[in-house]
């Protein structure tokens, strides 16, 4: 029987494909950059049709890499930017407007018109969310009110909307499944993540006619064939998600209490909280994980606006650096920031402290500040926003009854940063694991499609596979990572506008 899985990593700004063998190793990879589309401040659109021949051209390239076909593959796995929303005419396949991207603002007044009716408590109860434009709801019903003729032809029955792994699954099957996964479901703001069905009342709050809706499937679950001309055969594809619960996944977090944090562009941290809905006191929110079977899991998840693009800041801003690989031998250069802190609130800040309307500030500034010490004050803002996020998601485990977590596993891009991970932990007061293989989110949905096509039987036998590459143990004291921490949330505090008089 073949073991190769053909992971899909559509991101914000690049699409990927990896090839893993049953060991979760990587056999090849290849990936292609994504255009951004800016048609007016706070907007933010992908072309459908670069998301898929980008993905597409990926995949080809990365089995000829491996020297593979379509029969060596046992399964496709499919992650995903969340929230981005597309919507295509059935008859046609052709979509009706650009995707608009999960960060675009355009549907706010929505939003606004929403929490004014009431419907807070009621969505954030069905659904684990916050009202906002971030997620796809809001942004399919401006498609429907925007683009001509957009309503009637929903109403008729002729379009389709999916998040990006529904667009993708159209297009690799020939458009014979139109489905989704209770991850990506989960972030529609339509979703009741109880009963892992669409919402009637959601769906007449927002005025969308349910014939849009793609079919819910676990993430490990049937999800169709690739059609044969695509990628030379017919492949089975055996799993979706969400690419941050994806990462979960791939991190071998499947019980109660695991987390994990992706530094990216910005910062993502999960904490699985098994099948127990925990509505969070501490500005964060609860959503699906990846579920290999129609039990409902759930996990606690708070977002960090500017994590890594701080580092492009100093390079492109501020012009301290030519390029981001120059950071840690900057900052390393003087053996602290020398009291300088650094809140990067360029959008604002999100979770656990959602002020939206936050500028970012450069405060303790002495005349023996140096731009190495600034350097270092924008890395470490990278470890204090995300203790500040798992701090607040300890507090919801134990107010819950559940244990503090108790250790973090990491990935993304800055993970690689020895000296960020060193002050992560430092901060935390508990151990930072690196694991061997960083690229978890693609390897969360190779993962799925495995369990689900017999490659592999059980997450225990998953997270016997999951290896460490190195950990970071704590090694400053406890009251001294207070009284950071504190000097921290006094900074936070001073990023706040003075509204005019």
């Amino acid at each position: 029987m073949t073991t190769y899985l053909l992971a899909l990593d559509q991101g914000t700004s690049s699409s990927r494909s990896i090839v893993f063998d049953a060991q979760g190793r990587i056999v090849a990879s290849a990936q292609l950059e994504l255009p951004q589309i800016y048609p007016r401040p706070g907007w933010v659109e992908h072309d459908p049709r670069e998301i898929w021949r980008t993905q597409l051209s990926t995949a080809r390239e990365a089995l000829a890499k491996a020297g593979l076909t379509a029969r060596d593959i046992r399964a496709v796995g499919i992650t995903n930017q969340r929230e981005t929303t597309v919507v295509w005419n059935r008859k046609t396949g052709a979509p009706i407007h650009h995707a608009i991207v999960w960060q675009d603002r355009r549907a706010e007044p929505i939003c606004a018109a929403l929490r004014e009716a009431g419907m807070a408590d009621t969505i954030q109860q069905k659904t684990g969310l916050l009202i906002d434009a971030y997620f796809s709801g809001s942004k399919l019903q401006w498609l429907l009110d925007h683009v001509p003729g957009a309503r009637a032809a929903a109403d008729a029955g002729d379009l389709a909307f999916g998040t990006v792994d529904s667009w993708l699954i159209w297009q690799l099957t020939g458009g014979r499944r139109h489905v989704t996964d209770v991850s990506n479901a989960s972030r529609t703001m339509l979703f009741n993540v109880h009963t892992n069905q669409w919402d009637t009342d959601l769906l007449a709050a927002l005025r969308i006619p349910r014939s849009l809706l793609p079919e819910v499937l676990p993430s490990a679950a049937d999800f169709g064939h690739t059609a044969s001309d695509i990628l030379g055969g017919e492949i089975a594809i055996g799993g979706v998600a969400g690419d941050q619960q994806s990462a979960l996944f791939g991190q071998a977090c499947f019980t109660a209490g695991m987390a994990k944090n992706t530094y990216g562009t910005g910062c993502f941290m999960l904490m699985h909280t098994g099948s127990q809905f925990q509505t969070s006191a501490n500005g964060l929110l609860t959503t699906s994980a990846a579920q290999a079977s129609t039990q409902p899991q759930f996990a606690l998840e708070g977002s960090v606006f500017v994590g890594g693009a701080v580092v492009q800041w100093l390079r492109d801003g501020l012009r301290a650096i030519e390029h981001s690989g120059q950071v840690q031998q900057l900052a390393e250069s003087v053996p602290d920031s020398g009291g300088v802190m650094m809140v990067p609130a360029f959008t604002g800040l999100g979770a656990p402290y959602w002020k939206p309307d936050a500028r970012g500030t450069i405060t303790g500034l002495t005349r023996g500040s140096t731009i190495a010490h600034i350097a270092r004050a924008a890395l470490e803002s990278i470890a204090y926003q995300s203790a500040a996020l798992l701090q607040a998601m300890s507090r919801d485990a134990v107010a819950n009854g559940g244990a503090a977590v108790s250790e973090l596993r990491v990935d993304g891009g800055a993970c690689v940063n020895n000296l960020l991970m060193q002050f992560q932990a430092d901060l935390l007061g508990i151990p930072v694991v690196r694991p061997a293989c960083v690229e978890t989110t693609a390897l969360g949905a190779a993962y799925l499609a495995g369990l689900s096509t017999g490659v592999y039987q059980s997450t225990e036998e998953l997270s016997a596979l999951w290896k460490a590459e190195r950990r970071f143990v704590p090694t400053l004291e406890h009251d001294r990572a207070q009284e950071l921490m504190a000097r921290w949330e006094h900074a936070v505090a001073q990023t706040a506008l003075p509204h005019p008089a």
